[in-house]
């Protein structure tokens, strides 16, 4: 038994089962046994290794699809340029380099990183030197806001709930013979069809951390990119745990393994679209890369010596990989041109 085993089990007898949104947060940030309050998980040597850890060129299309926007608002100095959930630092080294091919961008550019493990804050200092460290995106300065939240909106908490019956049941985390089980609270009404057995997941945190970056825009100018694996209005059980690279049990290690679940872009679009700005739908991400030059960008670090370009490559874009897998889209005001590789894919309030 892990320390925060422990822990949530002893908090499960004395008030009962938690939610999966409740034990996600429990196992994610807890300040001294939580996922990302102990370690680096990121890279080969971590437990999952992300687009930009694989290849430069990942970061540098979405710095380079930030900057373009920027100019086509009128390059507004200053600007926050910001990152929620940016492990290493990594993507954000790459679009600060990348924007530098826009005169006058980087001046402008106030980096801000939402993080709060102390452990990573270090990390990302140690790689970019100072920066604004912030808790939450409703800390962010009021002035333009261009952002990319790659691999952040999975690792929010989620709730998750199980058609039965008589209702739609929560699905929670309890004791059990064996250790910690998933079991169904009491039935309650929700506004949703759905086939006895499936399972339906409400991430409230995202929507609200949506929505407060498409005010944002829609009040001061900029653009957010959102990458993801996930999809459409989905249903079914998507809470799942990695380390060492490998898939586990969510239940089996708490504190020790990522937990995630799939994002649902559909209520992420909806709030955004509330906010009032334009959003695009969800696309593959490598049709999104591929479309900003990602193989052209491939090729020329492979004539430079980079060996390994060809296969980052594929390995970002191909379908087979994370190219379907992960899905990227857009948030830009209204009246101003799409962000870059998301011209005609503008959604309106009677799609979602």
């Amino acid at each position: 038994m892990t320390a925060l085993k422990d822990i949530i089990a002893q908090r499960i007898r004395t008030t009962g089962p938690l939610t999966i949104a409740d034990y996600m947060e429990l196992c994610l940030l807890h300040p001294q046994h939580g996922y990302y309050a102990t370690r680096d998980p990121f890279g080969r040597e971590g437990d999952f290794i992300t687009a930009p850890e694989i290849s430069q060129i990942f970061g540098e299309l979405c710095g380079l699809a930030l900057t373009q926007s920027w100019l086509d608002q009128g390059q507004p100095a200053p600007f926050t340029l910001a990152e929620p959930g940016p492990g290493r630092g990594t993507l954000m080294n790459d679009m600060r380099r990348a924007m530098r091919a826009a005169p006058g961008a980087t001046e402008a550019a106030q980096i801000a990183l939402i993080e709060r493990s102390p452990h990573l804050r270090q990390v990302q200092r140690d790689l970019l030197g100072p920066v604004l460290h912030l808790e939450d995106v409703t800390e962010l300065p009021d002035q333009p806001l261009f952002m990319v939240a790659n691999e952040f909106f999975d690792a929010l908490p989620v709730r998750q709930f199980q058609r039965v019956e008589n209702g739609w049941a929560e699905r929670v985390v309890g004791l059990g013979e064996q250790g910690l089980r998933i079991g169904l609270a009491p039935p309650v009404d929700l506004p949703r069809q759905g086939r006895i057995g499936d399972v339906v997941e409400d991430c409230a945190a995202g929507v609200v951390i949506i929505s407060a970056i498409a005010a944002r825009i829609a009040a001061q100018g900029g653009a957010a990119i959102v990458i993801d694996y996930g999809g459409w209005n989905g249903v079914g059980d998507t809470f799942q745990a990695v380390r060492n690279h490998r898939s586990e049990h969510p239940l089996d290690n708490p504190g020790e393994a990522d937990l995630t679940a799939h994002v649902d872009f559909a209520p992420l679009a909806a709030a955004a679209l509330r906010a009032g700005v334009e959003v695009s739908r969800p696309i593959h991400q490598g049709d999104w890369l591929m479309s900003l030059g990602a193989e052209t960008r491939a090729r020329r670090l492979a004539e430079a010596g980079d060996t390994g370009a060809m296969a980052a490559l594929r390995r970002l874009t191909h379908g087979d990989e994370m190219g379907h897998l992960f899905k990227a889209m857009a948030i830009w005001p209204k009246g101003a041109p799409a962000v870059p590789g998301f011209d005609a894919l503008r959604l309106h309030a009677n799609d979602t």
